[in-house]
């Protein structure tokens, strides 16, 4: 029996992010100084709900870039891997690093290079933009493209499945005379 999405993301304690067309659309622009990349603010809002939540997170990129570290601080992940080629092996490394097992795992990607992490995740997550083979590999799509608010949603969907998302957003729902 082949479990839910939903099921999946029930246990999910930890969720990994590729970061070039996942937390961007894909596109690099370069300049005087150095690589440029534009990310989009509800994601960053989608981290800071995961760790309110006590879920953590992590970056996967195969390219190292000053951008990427910025970003990654400015949303205080738990954990960032640049530069890397071998993704199947990274997550594992990852997940001993974050203290979680494979099926605690959800693994955000959009293409071929991804496919390794998603292979060892519990939770594989393919964008609305991902390249077919990752969408075929993945237990769950995004109706948001990489980003355009697909990590938001991926966030929110583990928070839900998890039974975290009213707690979450209680503080933010509070009458100000409460």
């Amino acid at each position: 029996m082949s479990l839910s999405a939903e099921q999946r993301a029930a246990v999910v304690e930890a969720i990994i992010f590729d970061v070039d067309g996942v937390l961007t659309r894909g596109d690099i622009i370069y300049g005087s100084e150095g690589e440029w990349k534009t990310f989009n603010v509800q994601d960053g809002m989608g981290f800071d709900l995961a760790r309110q939540a006590g879920v953590k997170v992590g970056l996967f990129s195969g390219r190292a870039s000053a951008a990427v570290r910025h970003r990654a601080k400015e949303l205080h992940v738990n954990a960032l891997a640049e530069g890397v080629k071998d993704k199947g092996a990274a997550i594992g490394e990852l997940m001993e690093k974050l203290k979680v097992k494979p099926e605690q795992v959800c693994y955000v990607g959009d293409d071929l290079i991804d496919l390794p992490a998603m292979s060892a995740a519990g939770f594989p997550v393919a964008v609305a933009n991902a390249v077919e083979e990752v969408k075929k590999a993945s237990a769950w799509v995004t109706t948001r493209r990489g980003g355009d608010g697909a990590a938001r949603e991926v966030i929110e969907f583990v928070l839900k499945a998890r039974g975290l998302w009213p707690k979450v957003i209680q503080r933010y729902t509070r009458k100000s005379d409460e």
